[in-house]
């Protein structure tokens, strides 16, 4: 006897927390068939290194990996001078920031963070309870430190600084940043998301590795979908003060690094030098498609990520469908822009192609 129907509704059958019900769902970057290039999700493209697929095909998934990852922190907290204990390892770095958030806040504290910048930081201040406070990007797409640092009150539990910038690929300086945490005040947790660090070429840009262990309030975020093309194991890290690092552990799910993940971390980093290298390559490749776009007439702030920001405003929606139907398939934020990641050497032609088209008609 098969089950019977329930008409479907937008109201849930149980009570639920109102804010949650009505908070949009991450929307991932949109897929694309073997007719297009998907350039929505700022994806390594380039091949999987052999060594990596070797290490995890001997993975075990009939057992539970290390919680405590501890041979990857070993190996992370040796190359940034700290302790096994001051680094965590999550399942991607955004988990990571959710568990700080979580730490830091509950219901009626504030989180601060530029906007627009990566999109899933109003999600996880929601996800904690907490109140989102944005702070507008400048005119040319950067974070205003003197805005967010006047946006502080007694209620601020953590402050989210992006930079590289997703999407806008703007970098905080280092001079900026120095200047910024000597305002903070010294017992509000500052994060500083480091997701395209690898991609940075800009000498003047903040480096996090340089900041480790100068601020006790500062957490570092990098993760490792990016530089080193593991986007679909979900692996990032954190490192900071040991106490901060432990709070943020005590709200993390259990087991949810898993050993493929591990492994082929361990693998990335036995392989570093090779990986980086290839970044060389995609990093000329953004410089030249960043210039080609200029000399159309484009205003295209610098990106030191592995991506280009195209500020097309209201016409983002229409302007992201003519991107399709030529087979580039972007990451569209209706009313603001479009973001573009640089990855198949074959796509350039085409973005460049629809983009001098496009500019003509805004």
């Amino acid at each position: 006897m098969s089950a019977p129907e329930h008409p479907q509704s937008s109201t849930p059958p149980v009570r639920l927390r109102p804010e949650i019900v009505a908070l949009p769902a991450y929307k991932q970057g949109r897929q694309a068939d073997a007719t297009a290039f998907k350039l929505s999700s700022n994806e390594n493209p380039f091949p999987v290194h052999p060594a990596i697929l070797a290490a995890i095909a001997d993975a075990t998934p009939n057992r539970y990996p290390d919680a405590t990852a501890l041979a990857v922190r070993e190996r992370l907290a040796e190359r940034h001078g700290v302790s096994p204990d001051e680094v965590i390892v999550g399942a991607g770095s955004v988990s990571i920031l959710l568990q700080l958030i979580q730490a830091a806040c509950g219901p009626g504290d504030e989180a601060i963070y530029a906007w627009r910048s990566f999109e899933a930081y109003p999600l996880l201040t929601t996800i904690a309870g907490a109140t989102a406070v944005p702070v507008p990007l400048t005119d040319d797409f950067r974070h205003d430190l003197a805005a967010m640092a006047a946006a502080i009150t007694e209620r601020t539990r953590i402050l989210l600084v992006c930079s590289p910038n997703n999407p806008t690929g703007t970098v905080v300086t280092a001079d900026e940043f120095a200047a910024f945490m000597r305002i903070v005040p010294p017992t509000l947790l500052v994060v500083l998301d480091e997701a395209y660090a690898e991609f940075v070429r800009d000498p003047a840009a903040v480096n996090g590795d340089e900041l480790i262990g100068r601020y006790p309030n500062l957490v570092i975020l990098r993760t490792f979908s990016k530089a080193y093309g593991l986007a679909g194991l979900r692996a990032g890290y954190a490192v900071g003060d040991r106490a901060v690092i432990d709070a943020a552990r005590s709200t993390q799910i259990p087991l949810s690094v898993t050993e493929v993940a591990q492994r082929a971390v361990l693998a990335a980093l036995d392989h570093e030098a090779e990986l980086l290298t290839q970044l060389d390559e995609l990093v000329t490749r953004r410089d030249r498609v960043e210039q080609a776009l200029r000399e159309q007439g484009w205003t295209v702030p610098p990106s030191e990520g592995n991506f280009v920001w195209l500020p097309t405003g209201e016409k983002t929606a229409a302007v992201a469908e003519r991107f399709e139907r030529a087979g580039i398939i972007g990451r569209a934020f209706p009313g603001d822009g479009i973001r573009i990641s640089v990855a198949e050497h074959e796509s350039v032609p085409i973005l460049l192609r629809v983009a001098g088209e496009v500019v003509r008609d805004l």
